[in-house]
């Protein structure tokens, strides 16, 4: 059985949230929930995804229940969703995340079984009613939502950015994020917003890394789901940069597989292929061979991988160096490696005795090290903050960018790892270790 209490559901705070819920749909004003944290036992389920529809004229909830290898859909109304919620509550989950457009409300479960609700304005900091968190804190979550649910004065001017890509591209239309007239779906607008951001982010890479000076360039996609991002950046190359693409999307989910293909198909785009793997047993090299292609370059242009799950962070970004990629663009998620190995450095433990900071102490430590390890194999690297791609916090990005490779500075970053290492009693990488690092 589960260590949550089997009526979470019925207290006041869950009432509260439930009734904000109720307002916010009915005004047309819910923007997203989210339910994480999942403690309970239904195999491989991670999380909850809601927001609003309307389904043959009908106001409803679409719950997308995200399991570790696929996804599953339903449809609620407004009070069987309610109860949905509710019931998912006592099943395991240890927190709901609710935006309207003008505040998130945020219901944690404690460890003891009480629920906690807090609010916050998504503009400006403040105290709420429900007596959420400090203002300092309210403050750094309100600039992380606003650059991540921009209000309606900033969509307006977005109108007037550069886009990367061209809305009236065909991919766009068969992926669900314009209709057949061409226009932004509603619902999918912070897509569309995330789909040119990510876009820009891969321009700007690909200009600092020379490859427009290229016939062509190579892109691999780990983890390319439903392939909003994998057909914007073969678009890009081909109609923004008039060269010629050769973009692989590679994901572990078969049915995501044959959509992609099928979309490819239906637009008729050349140069974009999809194939069921992940990073570990897909070779990029093998492929090309299989297909009789010779290569424009050596190794791969490109290497994407966005949310590889733990250690999979590691083989995607010793992947991208191993075929000698120009760039290399990683969201790592789930950092599980170094936290069990951490030993609290003597002046650390006042700070780390507390296990949110341990938790972002090794998950600080470990995309450090691998900046650092990147740094060293001839990289210039980035570590910042991008639009979240599924609506998530984790939405920090590694760029690498190769440039010349220096002996003398190549050592002087590894002794900055090892140092690392010895100062937090780390005893294992995984990138380090497939990369044939040796400690001095």
């Amino acid at each position: 059985m589960s260590d949550q209490p089997q009526h979470v559901s019925s207290s006041d705070s869950v009432h509260q949230l439930q009734q904000v819920i109720r307002t916010a749909f009915v005004a047309e004003q819910l923007e997203k929930i989210i339910l994480s944290k999942y403690k309970g036992h239904e195999t491989g389920l991670e999380k909850i995804q809601i927001r609003s529809v309307s389904l043959k004229n009908q106001p409803m909830l679409s719950f997308v229940y995200r399991y570790q290898t696929r996804d599953i859909t339903k449809n609620f109304l407004l009070n069987d969703a309610l109860a949905e919620i509710a019931q998912q509550l006592n099943a395991g989950f240890k927190q709901v995340n609710v935006k309207d457009a003008s505040h998130e409300y945020q219901l944690m479960i404690s460890k003891k079984g009480k629920p906690l609700l807090s609010q916050m304005l998504l503009q400006q900091a403040g105290r709420s009613s429900f007596n959420g968190p400090p203002a300092s804190q309210q403050q750094a979550l309100t600039t992380a939502t606003a650059s991540a649910l921009p209000n309606s004065a900033t969509q307006q001017h977005n109108r007037t950015k550069q886009r990367y890509v061209e809305q009236s591209r065909p991919f766009l239309q068969q992926l669900g994020v314009t209709d057949q007239q061409g226009q932004i779906i509603p619902a999918m607008s912070r897509k569309w917003k995330q789909i040119n951001k990510f876009v820009e982010i891969f321009a700007n890479a690909v200009a600092q890394a020379q490859l427009g000076q290229q016939d062509g360039i190579s892109v691999v996609d780990f983890g390319s789901g439903k392939g909003y991002l994998t057909f914007a950046v073969h678009d890009y190359i081909v109609q923004q940069l008039h060269k010629t693409a050769e973009v692989t999307g590679v994901e572990l989910r078969d049915e995501l597989v044959q959509f992609c293909n099928k979309v490819t198909q239906a637009v008729d785009a050349q140069g974009i292929t999809f194939y069921q793997g992940d990073v570990r047993s897909f070779d990029p090299e093998a492929q090309r061979a299989a297909k009789s292609r010779e290569p424009h370059s050596s190794g791969i242009d490109v290497m994407i991988a966005l949310h590889a799950c733990d250690i999979a962070t590691d083989y995607a970004l010793h992947t991208g160096i191993r075929l000698n990629a120009a760039v290399i663009m990683c969201a790592p998620c789930c950092h599980k490696e170094i936290r069990p190995q951490l030993k609290m450095p003597t002046l650390l433990q006042p700070m780390l005795q507390y296990g949110v900071h341990l938790g972002q102490q090794a998950e600080m430590l470990t995309d450090s090290m691998r900046a650092l390890l990147l740094e060293a194999h001839g990289y210039d690297t980035k570590v910042f903050e991008f639009v979240a791609l599924e609506h998530t916090s984790k939405n920090k990005m590694i760029l690498a960018v190769k440039k010349p490779q220096n002996a003398k500075k190549q050592a002087e970053v590894l002794q900055k790892v090892q140092e690392l290492k010895q100062f937090y009693g780390i005893e294992q990488q995984s990138l380090e270790e497939l990369l044939g690092v040796k400690d001095d």
